[in-house]
Formats: C-alpha cells, structure tokens, sequence
C-alpha cells in the first residue's frame, strides 16, 4: 500500500490503516514522513489533552475513566500512552495498554504505547507528528498520556489544547509541583485518589499557588478531586476540559497555537535532519581533517554547521579544504 492509498484510509478513519501508518510514523521511514506531510492540511477538528503528572498518581487510570465518559456522548477518543523504552528491544513497556485493556476493545477507541526512545520532555519523538495523523483520521479528543518522568515533562504543552497535571496526596506532589514551576503550564489540576488522607492540603496548597500566578488569559484554572478506579469527579473534569475547549475557541486562540505548533514540528524536524547529518559527517573520512583545521586556527566553530550540511566543501582561513 503507497502513502496515497493509506492516507485515503486514514482519513476514512480505518483502524488497521491508521495503525500501519503510526508504525510507518515511528520508525520515520519515507512513508511516515509522506503521510505527515499529507495529513497537516486535514489536521485542526481534534482536542488535543495532555496528562501529566509523576509515577504513582494514577495517570492511567483516569485516562481508563476519562475515555469511558468522553465516550458516553459517542464521541471517538484516540490515546497516545508515551511509555518508558525498554532497554533491551527499544520498544514501549505496555504497563499503560494493560490498565486500559477494557476501553482498547472498544471500536470507538484507539491506543497506541508509544516508546520514549530517551527523550526528554516526557514524549517521544515522533508524539506531534502521531497526534496530527490521529486528527486527520477523525478522532474528537485525543488524550497524549506523558512517561511519567514528573518535573521535566512539559513538552506536551507544545501539542496539547488543554494540560492537565496530575497529583495526589501522600506523595508529596503539591512541593514538587510548586519546585518544578508546573504550575505555569496546567490548564487543569487534578488531584486524583481523593479518598486518601492529605487531599484537602495539596488541594489547598495547589489554590495558594494559582492564586499568586499571573494569569493574563482571563481562564481560571480548576482544581478537581477525582477517585479514578470508582469515576468519581469524572463528570466534572470533563465539563472543565469543554469548558476550556470552548475558552480557547471563543477567544480565538485555536488558531495562532496551530501555527505555533507547527512551527515547533518544523524546528524539530530540522533539529532531527541536522543531526543525522552530523553523524553521518562523524563518519566521514574528512572528520579528523576538519576537527585538526579547528585545532590549527583554520576554521571556526560556527563554520560546523556548513560542513556538516555539505562536506567536503568547506573552505577555512586559507582558503583551503581540510
């Protein structure tokens, strides 16, 4: 099947077309990298919601009960569960798809484990371009589910419409997220396993904090108590996650953020093409030449990036080619 045909079958919103072309995504072969280009002008229907939050809160739990009542409007729901890499295959450890393996076997859902791959950030590399090909096969929300490394996973913020941290009591949450500044990132707080003692001091302290935040868009963020394994506080942390939707879509925000996300995919396909080519360089038989002609004075440090993007024609102080 070409990237015409599996685009056409994406957009139909086939599910083993939309599966194939992740697997093409994630390995970025030519294929994936054809259909993302393909998929950008049919992207911009789905909401896009972010979960984050450090291991142990219930993060995948609450996106188990959080698919269950999206899907009580008979909406479709596809979710991105970015995973811890395994060290000796490369592949996602699927603790993520086995919690919720009851909302998988639905045909209004779609789930995907994805691997880290050690990026940073939370994500994976290939997270933005998965999100664009799940819109452009018709999902209405789309839940990105971060690894759960807890203070440096922002990175979800470049993608998502709506970010929701994630804590509970018990684990000392409501320090880190004022040590971490997540604060300024959260459009949503949720402060899940609500039954346990401490719940009322990490919700009083996470509302201390807000209150100091500068907050120039005018949205008041929520702080929700959830019992995820019984759905309780459900209801209402979907009403705010509309609630916010519409915010974003009546003060015009939607647009300028799908421009600025796609401003962050160009950069970092870029940031990604330059480093192919520099180890692709690394390898090259002029590479000790080059690093000497640094050594000697006869090139600059900011020459790198023009040798490296076309060896062999770089010319230094001399005049000469390493």
């Amino acid at each position: 099947m070409n990237s015409d045909d599996m685009v056409k079958r994406i957009c139909e919103g086939n599910l083993r077309a939309v599966a194939r072309g992740l697997t093409h995504v994630e390995a970025e072969d030519s294929i994936g990298r054809e259909i993302v280009q393909k998929m950008i002008a049919r992207t911009g229907k789905a909401h896009v919601i972010g979960i984050t939050g450090s291991p142990g809160v219930g993060k995948s739990t609450l996106v188990n009960q959080l698919i269950k009542t999206l899907r009580k409007s008979g909406a479709k729901v596809g979710i991105l569960a970015v995973d811890p890499s395994s060290p000796y295959s490369g592949g996602a450890i699927l603790g993520d798809r086995i919690r919720m393996m009851e909302s998988v076997s639905d045909l209004g859902v779609f789930m995907r484990s994805i691997p880290s791959d050690g990026h940073l950030g939370g994500l994976s590399r290939t997270t933005g371009d998965a999100i664009s090909l799940l819109d452009a096969a018709g999902f209405d929300f789309i839940l990105v589910e971060t690894v759960g490394i807890g203070q440096s996973e922002i990175e979800i913020i470049k993608f998502a419409h709506t970010t929701m941290i994630v804590l509970a009591p018990g684990l000392g949450d409501d320090i880190q997220a004022i040590k971490s500044g997540i604060l300024e990132v959260g459009q949503i707080f949720v402060v899940n396993k609500a039954d346990r003692e401490g719940t009322e001091a990490v919700v009083h302290s996470i509302q201390s904090m807000l209150h100091f935040k500068s907050n120039t868009d005018q949205w008041e963020i929520p702080v929700i108590k959830t019992v995820a394994h019984t759905g309780d506080g459900m209801d209402t942390l979907v009403e705010c996650l509309m609630k916010h939707y519409s915010f974003l879509k009546d003060s015009g925000e939607l647009i300028p953020f799908k421009r600025l996300q796609m401003e962050y995919l160009v950069e970092q396909s870029v940031h990604e093409a330059v480093s192919q080519l520099l180890e692709q360089a690394k390898h090259s038989s002029e590479w000790d030449s080059y690093m000497d002609g640094i050594l000697r004075g006869n090139y600059q440090l900011v020459d790198a990036f023009r040798w490296v993007c076309a060896p062999g024609k770089m010319q230094g102080n001399s005049g000469e080619k390493p």
